[in-house]
Formats: C-alpha cells, sequence, structure tokens
C-alpha cells in the first residue's frame, strides 16, 4: 500500500479527542475551568462607590445653589413662608400654617432657593419663591451676598430668572435633558429646606410628566421620592451626573416621598424667552376645552380619554378662522394621538406663534382634518371647562327672553334659563347651577322648557342627553360648555 494512503487511512480512523470517553478518574475531579469560581463583589465597594457619586455631585453643584430671601410688598402675600393658598393642599392645613403662614415680621421676610445656571450670575428659581417681592437678596454658599434683579416670571409654569452681578464668573451648574428621563433614575435634591442652607437629599424618579397636580396651569411634573420639603422651593434636582433635570417646586402632604419638579427642559424655553424677551409667547387656538368623560363619549362617537371635546370656539380665534366648531373632538395633533386637555394645552403653548399646524377632529362621529394658523395667546388665557358632574334631575327652567338677558347682563338671548337647581337633585348632581343658560339639548337648539322635560322623561334608565350649557362668569364673561344628564338605572 501506498505510504500516503495509509497514513490518510490511519487518520480517519483516528478518534478525536473531544469524542473519546472521559476515564474515569477525571471524571471525579472537577475542570479546572470549572474550580475558577467568578470573584465575589465586595457590597462596601459598591456601597461607597454610590457615596462617592453622590458625594461628588454634591460639592460639584452646591456652590452653585443660592439662598434666596425676600422682603414683601407692604401688604402683599405670597412667598413660601406665606404661599399662595392652592399650595395648602399640598402641604397641609397644620403644615401649611406652621411652615408658610409663621408668626408675622417687621419686614415679612421669606425664604426659598435658587440654582445659577450661568456664570454670568443667571438664577432659576420659582415663581412663588419671589412672588410680590420688594427687595430680593441671593446668599452663596461663600456667604457673599447680592442683591437680585427679577429678569422675568412666569405663573403658568411658577418659573422665574433672577441675576446678580458680580466681579468674576460665578459657579455654574449644568443643565441636562428632562426629555429622556426614566423611572427608577436617581435623583439628588439640594434647597434650602427650614432655612437649612444647602441640604443634599436623594431618592428616585417616581414617575413623569405628572399632570393634573393643581399648582400650575401647565402641568408637566417630575415625580421623585428624594425628600423636598418648603425652603426648597426653586432649588434642583440633578442626575447621578450632576446635571440638572428639573426645579423642585411642591410636595404633596398626604403622601410622604411625594415631590414634584418642573422639567429643566419646560424651565430653560421659559427662562430664554424671558431673558430674552421679557415676557413668554405661547401658541393659542382660542378654544374652551374639556376631556371627553365616559358619559360624554358615546354622544361623539369617542371613547373616554381619547381626544379633547371642544365646548366653545372664541370669536375671531385661530380655531374660528379655521373652522372648528363646538363638540368637535381633537384627536391627533400634527399626527400626535391627544387624550387629555393639559396634553392639548401644553402642546399648542409651546408652538411658535404663525405656524401651521394640522389637527384631526372627530364631527358627528366622523374624522375631519383642519389646518389651523397657531395665534399668540392674549393676555387673558383661554377657559378649561370643568369636569361635569353626571348623575340623574330636579330644576326648574324658563324660556330666556331678550329682555331677562338684558337684566342679568348675559352675552347669550336664546336658550333656557336654570332658575332652580336643588342640592343633592341629579340636576345638581350633573353639574347644573343656578344662572346656567341650557343652549342645546341633543344637539338642537332649547327654546322651550317643555322640549327639555320631554326629552328627559323619553329616556330608558340607564340611558343619557347631551346637554349644550353656557356658564355665566364676572363681568357677563363664562364659558360653553358639554354636560350629560342620565336617568338612573334604580327608579
Amino acid at each position: 500500500m501506498n505510504p500516503r494512503v495509509a497514513l490518510v487511512f490511519a487518520l480517519l480512523f483516528v478518534t478525536p479527542a473531544w469524542a473519546q470517553p472521559t476515564p474515569a478518574w477525571a471524571q471525579q475531579r472537577p475542570a479546572a475551568a470549572d474550580s475558577r469560581q467568578a470573584p465575589k463583589t465586595d457590597p462596601r465597594a459598591v456601597l461607597r462607590a454610590m457615596e462617592d457619586a453622590f458625594s461628588a455631585v454634591a460639592d460639584r453643584v452646591t456652590p452653585a445653589v443660592v439662598h434666596v430671601s425676600t422682603v414683601q410688598k407692604k401688604g402683599a402675600t405670597g412667598g413660601p413662608e406665606e404661599g399662595p393658598e392652592r399650595f395648602k393642599e399640598f402641604f397641609g392645613d397644620e403644615f401649611y400654617d406652621r411652615y408658610f403662614r409663621r408668626r408675622p415680621r417687621e419686614d415679612a421676610r421669606a425664604t426659598g432657593s435658587g440654582v445659577l445656571v450661568d456664570p454670568k450670575g443667571y438664577i432659576l428659581t420659582n415663581n412663588h419663591v419671589i412672588e410680590n417681592a420688594q427687595d430680593i437678596i441671593v446668599r452663596l454658599s461663600d456667604q457673599r451676598k447680592f442683591t437680585a434683579k427679577l429678569v422675568g416670571r412666569d405663573p403658568k409654569t411658577d418659573i422665574a430668572v433672577l441675576k446678580v452681578d458680580a466681579p468674576r464668573p460665578l459657579p455654574a451648574a449644568e443643565l441636562g435633558d428632562s426629555d429622556h428621563l426614566r423611572v427608577g433614575q436617581w435623583a439628588i435634591a439640594i434647597g434650602n429646606p427650614f432655612g437649612l442652607d444647602r441640604t443634599v437629599t436623594v431618592g428616585i424618579i417616581s414617575a413623569t410628566a405628572r399632570t393634573r397636580v393643581g399648582v400650575t396651569q401647565y402641568d408637566n411634573f417630575i415625580q421623585t421620592d428624594a425628600s423636598i420639603n418648603p425652603g426648597n422651593s426653586g432649588g434642583p434636582l440633578l442626575n447621578i451626573d450632576g446635571k440638572v433635570i428639573g426645579i423642585n417646586t411642591a410636595i404633596v402632604a398626604a403622601g410622604q416621598g411625594i415631590g414634584f419638579s418642573i422639567p429643566i427642559n419646560q424651565a430653560k424655553d421659559v427662562m430664554q424667552q424671558l431673558i430674552t424677551r421679557g415676557k413668554v409667547v405661547r401658541g393659542w387656538l382660542g378654544i374652551v376645552i374639556q376631556d371627553v368623560t365616559d358619559q360624554l363619549s358615546g354622544s361623539f362617537g369617542v371613547k373616554e380619554r381619547e381626544g379633547v371635546l371642544v365646548a366653545e370656539v372664541m370669536k375671531g380665534s385661530p380655531a374660528e378662522t379655521a373652522g372648528l366648531k363646538a363638540g368637535d373632538v381633537v384627536v391627533e395633533l400634527s399626527g400626535t394621538p391627544i387624550r387629555e386637555v393639559p396634553d392639548l394645552q401644553r402642546r399648542i403653548a409651546s408652538i411658535r406663534p404663525g405656524q401651521t399646524m394640522k389637527l384631526t377632529v372627530i364631527r358627528d362621529k366622523k374624522p375631519v382634518a383642519v389646518t389651523v394658523k397657531i395665534g399668540e395667546m392674549p393676555a387673558d388665557e383661554p377657559i378649561v371647562a370643568e369636569a361635569p358632574g353626571n348623575d340623574e334631575w330636579g330644576l326648574n327652567v324658563e324660556s330666556l327672553t331678550g329682555d331677562a338677558a338684558l337684566r342679568l347682563d348675559l352675552p347669550v338671548s336664546r336658550g333656557l334659563l336654570v332658575t332652580e337647581v336643588q342640592p343633592g337633585s341629579p340636576a345638581e348632581r350633573a353639574g347644573l347651577r343656578r344662572g346656567d343658560v341650557i343652549l342645546e339639548i341633543s344637539r338642537r337648539p332649547a327654546d322651550e322648557p317643555a322640549t327639555l322635560f320631554k326629552a328627559l322623561s323619553s329616556l330608558k334608565p340607564g340611558e343619557s342627553i347631551l346637554i349644550y350649557v353656557h356658564r355665566t362668569g364676572g363681568s357677563g364673561g363664562g364659558a360653553n360648555q358639554y354636560i350629560t344628564m342620565e336617568r338612573s338605572r334604580q327608579r
């Protein structure tokens, strides 16, 4: 046999090592690779790393956190120690009275926090910290004091911008990006709670985009469990990199560990406008809006919390020019779904006046495309219709005459005037009030009381009827809104 052929045959019939049976002695002894265990993590090292991270943030940012004290104008209320009444529900009566309404001082002094965001001396804080202030004093971490100038303030977002002049650049915090926060991220708050300077607390981001908190018109808060207390207002909320992601503004007294911060991207936009223009310019449609409740949804062909109901279109507004109508349900803005009132409010306000946007509305239960040129919000902001009641009736109405409309200084001259609503009655539970004017019943004009009561009496248990109401405000003003009245299932 050819020696080369013999060698090939020999190689073919050699059993590879991986295919040979493992000897008994090898089976009893663990492989060297298996005997090498992964190195154990030292828990103390992990804790030290966390400590180092928090300390690094505190060391870097604390010099940029300032103590803000104000002397209130005589006879004025406001500021952290005499805060707006709306803050009572967040701090609780006893807490509010103890720390927000301390015994009167001769100079009506109040305190809060702020954060330097520019070496030139620009400071971000809350509007309620400096509201009605006659003098504003800023104290730095090195105990230097400056008289601050109010650059501008925006009550709608509770943001204010101050400016101090120093002979050399001041320490400033770096601003982060609040649009990409995740629940569970670390959150670090620095401020002056109860006058305790430069207090650092740590927690996590509990939620983002919190609306309906009731502190500002454009609620869009970061929720955190990092401890925030009176005096923290205006101080920064930071991420683990020491970048400012929010401006602390409120807490919930009834739930410990629930604090709210204004997202820094929102605060940044307001700050830039206040610095460059002296005011905040917002987009405006000119509509009165309300949420689509479960009781209203069926009447307009949408699901609950699917879109925002147009209760009224203001005369001469961009919405009227574009052809929007009362009863439309706005479900999309430039292709993005709209779910609730704060969503539409905030997004329209952020659009630059003059821009053209596309809305999708449900009208008569069918989708309609509307193109609207966004206007500039006037000084008197648009009204949000309150969510009405939804149960069953007990009311008296009369046809509205021109003379009665003039006598009552009503801006409408037709409809049914509600003259009486009995306490605890179905009408009251449905949201009707004395002085309301019922304009439409089931999308048809309401002129005679008999029309209303005939429509109500025809309802079967569990059925409801759509009513369009004008509600009078001060000085003859007011707003329109939709409500439903339902016949109880138990009679």
